[in-house]
Formats: C-alpha cells, sequence, structure tokens
C-alpha cells in the first residue's frame, strides 16, 4: 500500500462513519478467524464458522474498496 494510499484510509477512518465501521469490524472478524484457526482441531461448525467470517470479511473489504474508490 502506498504512503498516499495509507494517508487516504486514515483520513477516511476519520471521516466516514461507514468506512470506520467496516474496518473495525473487518478487523474484529479477523481476531476471531485468528482464534479459530489456532484450535489444533476443528469442528465441523467451527468449519462452518470459518466458511462465514471469511465471507463477511470478503464483504467488508469489498465495501471499503468501494469507498475508497469514491475518494481516489
Amino acid at each position: 500500500m502506498a504512503i498516499k494510499e495509507e494517508e487516504l484510509v486514515e483520513r477516511l477512518m476519520r471521516e466516514n462513519e461507514e468506512f470506520l465501521k467496516a474496518k473495525q469490524t473487518h478487523r474484529q472478524l479477523a481476531i476471531q478467524l485468528e482464534e479459530l484457526e489456532k484450535k489444533p482441531f476443528l469442528t465441523p461448525q467451527d468449519e462452518i464458522e470459518i466458511k462465514i467470517i471469511k465471507k463477511k470479511k470478503l464483504s467488508l473489504k469489498d465495501q471499503m474498496e468501494k469507498i475508497l474508490m469514491q475518494y481516489r
């Protein structure tokens, strides 16, 4: 990520509530995913949860990218 891109992300986190919420939720989901993937054994429910989290993260990433495109 270029410095200009990082500055834009930081600016959006201060000025755009939708971007900020998406970024925070994405970060929380990343932490949940990390915790699940640390388990030595995954139950079928864990595997389903991982897939759900990954889809949510991807959706949020797409949402953030759309917002970023508006400001580029």
